[in-house]
């Protein structure tokens, strides 16, 4: 039931993750460069998008705000909708992220959260109308939660929006079946530069390929560049 992730990412031409410290380019503006982005998305006909902890923090905005009475919670999934079409997923494996509301820009919220999560957490999620899926593994095992949106919540296409972090940890787990990378005619060149995917000290190596599938020429000196990706 896994669902088909595409990994959809725009990046420098060193492949820096952070748009807000490019260089300016007379071919177009970040904002534009963002505009773009936005519009594949939406090109790529996801029913869902996944971030990170970090990014989705971005977003969410919101402190800890527990119920004072904490009842039986659901473990290991809540589902506070199963219809809603499209969804926002985060990954936040210690229970950090908070919500004043159930949805991100009309997309319906999934928290993946690790085995340990506190029952206060999961309370204050589901009386946020959001919706989680508790690890029942020590390790959160990417491959099962994602068997479980598929299963539960009907998703057939992921779009993988995250850090480099989680990206990494998707691609490591030979969960992605394509990368959309959009570069931009800019450079970051950092020496602490933090590129779109990262695993660990190792790298991927190894672990995957990647072969060319679509090459295109875009507005605003932006190239799209799309991949298969198989085992390595």
């Amino acid at each position: 039931m896994k669902p088909h992730v595409i990994c959809h990412m725009l990046a420098s031409l060193d492949g820096s993750l952070h748009p807000s410290r490019y260089t300016a380019s007379p071919d177009g503006t970040r904002a534009e460069w963002s505009g773009l982005y936005e519009q594949i998305h939406a090109d790529l006909q996801g029913d869902a998008w996944i971030v990170g902890r970090v990014t989705m923090a971005e977003m969410s905005k919101a402190g800890a705000h527990p119920p004072a009475q904490i009842g039986k919670v659901e473990r290991p999934h809540h589902f506070a909708q199963r219809d809603a079409g499209t969804y926002a997923v985060a990954l936040d494996a210690s229970g950090k992220l908070h919500f004043a509301k159930p949805d991100v820009g009309g997309d319906h919220v999934v928290v993946l959260l690790g085995r340990d999560v506190a029952d206060s957490h999961l309370a204050e999620l589901a009386a946020d109308g959001v919706s989680y899926i508790v690890s029942e593994t020590a390790e959160i095992d990417l491959a099962a939660m994602l068997d479980v949106l598929g299963r539960e919540l009907a998703i057939r296409r992921l779009l993988l929006e995250g850090g480099a972090g989680i990206n990494g940890s998707f691609f490591a787990a030979g969960l992605v079946d394509e990368l959309s990378l959009l570069v931009a005619p800019a450079l970051d060149a950092r020496a602490g530069n933090q590129g779109f995917v990262e695993f660990g000290e190792s790298g991927l190596a190894g672990r995957m390929q990647l072969s060319l599938t679509s090459c295109e020429t875009l507005a605003h000196g932006l190239v799209h560049l799309r991949y298969a990706v198989r085992p390595g």
